[in-house]
């Protein structure tokens, strides 16, 4: 999970960094840059997860912290969609770093050299407090924590 819920009672543990990354379509003239300041960005349309995303409220709260806002273009629900909306040169887009190595590798998105980037977030393993982990969650946790990636 992204961002834990904190209104519930729940142990959280840390798993691995998530870093969020501005892509673009691979002939955009911003993938030659290096060093894009965040201003110009801001500027681009964009398209976002949607409003309660754990992505959004970090992206959000990351530009607002910059005295900047976002020009959203279109909302969509799945970094899929978004990748998708990107690479078919729609706008930039913002997604976990994780999300998108097929992508790059075959050429149809860059990671765009943005100043204050990337956004760093985290993934975690999450269970409720009361919740008793069966045998096979536990199995699972150790396995995830001993193979993370660092």
């Amino acid at each position: 999970m992204g961002k834990p819920p904190a209104e519930l009672d729940l142990i959280t543990t840390v798993f691995m960094e998530n870093p969020l990354v501005v892509i673009a379509p691979i002939d955009h003239p911003f993938c030659d840059k290096q060093k894009i300041p965040l201003e110009a960005i801001a500027k681009e349309p964009m398209v976002v997860r949607e409003q309660g995303s754990g992505t959004r409220f970090s992206i959000e709260k990351f530009f607002h912290n910059q005295g900047l806002s976002l020009n959203i273009a279109a909302e969509m629900t799945a970094s899929e969609a978004i990748k998708q909306a990107v690479s078919a040169g729609l706008s930039l887009g913002i997604v976990s770093r994780h999300t998108i190595d097929l992508e790059i590798e075959s050429k149809r998105l860059c990671i765009l050299d943005v100043e204050n980037f990337p956004i760093l977030r985290h993934w975690y393993l999450v269970h409720r407090k009361e919740k008793r982990l069966s045998p096979i969650a536990e199995a699972f946790q150790h396995f995830v924590l001993e193979n993370k990636k660092d």
